[in-house]
């Protein structure tokens, strides 16, 4: 049986140097990450606007450990690490999905050097050591604005009938 195609696109993180290699003369790379516990419309119109800034989009997922020390609460994520990585490579958007386990991705940033790193409207990039970092090497960092009233935490209390 042959596997989807879209697997392809999943990178171990301690294959990216190896595989990045080939692929940054392809033109700008743009990083983002996040959890993506449950995909919606405010995550694929962020991933497709971030994928408009450069000719390769990559992104980093938290893993289930990493997501659960954000503090969303106990449950959390609801899809394993796995399945967020194949729901995100599956999206036309995204050139590569990878995943990191620390608090934040700075590491794989580390690796990748991306020319932009992008975030999500609720971000000030001018604290985060990611930015620092980026812009340390000549790189970027741009806030994406967010679709209002789409959220992962919004979805989950409206599918338990709590009130928002």
């Amino acid at each position: 049986m042959n596997k989807p195609h879209f697997l392809q696109k999943i990178i171990d993180p301690h294959e990216l140097r190896h595989h990045l290699s080939g692929i940054k003369s392809l033109g700008s790379t743009v990083f983002t990450n996040g959890v993506f516990d449950v995909l919606h419309r405010g995550h694929v119109t962020y991933l497709d606007l971030a994928s408009q800034l450069g000719k390769i989009l990559i992104v980093a997922l938290n893993t289930d450990a990493s997501a659960r020390a954000l503090g969303k609460g106990d449950n959390r994520p609801l899809n394993t690490l796995t399945d967020r990585l194949q729901v995100i490579a599956a999206l036309e958007s995204v050139s590569y999905v990878t995943w990191f386990d620390e608090n934040t991705p700075l590491e794989i940033i580390k690796i990748i050097r991306p020319d932009l790193l992008v975030k999500g409207g609720d971000y000030d990039m001018s604290i985060l050591p990611e930015t620092h970092f980026v812009k340390s090497y000549g790189g970027h960092a741009q806030v994406i604005k967010f679709v209002d009233g789409y959220s992962t935490t919004g979805l989950i209390d409206k599918i338990l009938g709590k009130k928002t």
